[in-house]
């Protein structure tokens, strides 16, 4: 099974440019790449900030260009986005206790959607009632393998003006969520920080999907909120996506950044000897 992940497409950024804007390009792009890739996605996750203000026309027009998706998608809210309106635009989208968290189950694995959004705030949120929500979907998978998916990375990446604390309350109720889980859990996804990285979390693999959108530029040094030094902090690096292949037994993930490059070598008659020797090295 494929899982295609697209992440921070903030539509609505400018909504007034013309002939259009930026953000809807490269999402566009994006989504071209995905539907006309050989790997065709059986699930389409989008993990949050679908839009840049949580508006209905935002979310009206990002709804139209994946009418054309022809695989279900697992839409989850960012702090850029609104409950109400994602929920308008995709009517499916489960909700309990106010929260748009849901378990999708296909081909032997489970994929948790997580709901990690507090209105009025940038970072993360995962309160007691999201705690015991997971917990108790944890518990009932009695083991089987699963996914998560959440918009924040319950992780310090080092890029400080994203970052949240390391001893915030809601990392801490989600550590306290998945533990004992762990060996169940394939993988965490998250987007938010609008750069690939790759790490764990209580010893679980944890990956971020760089984003549709403009990304955070790679700057490591720590920031001082009270004197600008005119540092990078948005560039127009090339959009990407990310392909989460299950086998069976692993989740393996694929990146892909979308752009224009050229071919360089094509499966013709004259590679066939190559390809017939990397085969036979496997014994």
């Amino acid at each position: 099974m494929l899982i295609a992940q697209m992440t921070d497409i903030h539509i609505g950024f400018d909504p007034d440019a013309r002939p259009e804007e930026l953000n809807r390009i490269r999402f566009r792009a994006t989504l071209e790449r995905v539907l006309s890739s050989p790997n065709k996605p059986d699930l389409l996750v989008l993990s949050g900030d679908l839009t840049d203000h949580g508006d209905a026309e935002s979310f009206s027009k990002i709804a139209d260009l994946l009418r054309a998706v022809p695989c279900p998608i697992l839409p989850l809210v960012g702090n850029h986005d609104t409950r109400e309106e994602l929920k308008r635009a995709f009517p499916d989208t489960p909700e309990e206790d106010g929260f748009l968290h849901y378990v999708v189950e296909r081909d032997g694995l489970r994929i948790i959607c997580l709901d990690s959004f507090e209105p009025g705030r940038h970072g993360g949120a995962f309160c007691k009632t999201r705690r015991d929500w997971l917990r108790t979907r944890l518990a009932e998978g009695g083991g089987a393998p699963c996914l998560i998916f959440m918009h924040h990375p319950p992780v310090v990446s080092g890029i400080d003006w994203m970052d949240p604390a390391a001893d915030e309350d809601w990392i801490a109720n989600f550590a306290d969520a998945i533990a004992g889980h762990e060996r169940a859990i394939r993988s965490i996804h998250c987007g938010h920080l609008h750069r690939r990285l790759h790490t764990s979390f209580r010893g679980i693999p944890l990956g971020v999907t760089p984003s549709v959108a403009p990304l955070v530029a790679l700057d490591l040094r720590p920031i001082d909120e009270t004197r600008a030094d005119n540092r990078a902090l948005i560039t127009t690096e090339p959009p990407s996506y990310a392909l989460h292949w299950w086998d069976g037994e692993n989740v393996i993930t694929h990146y892909e950044s979308c752009d224009d490059w050229a071919v360089l070598a094509h499966y013709g008659e004259h590679l066939k000897p190559m390809i017939r020797d990397m085969f036979a090295e496997r014994g």
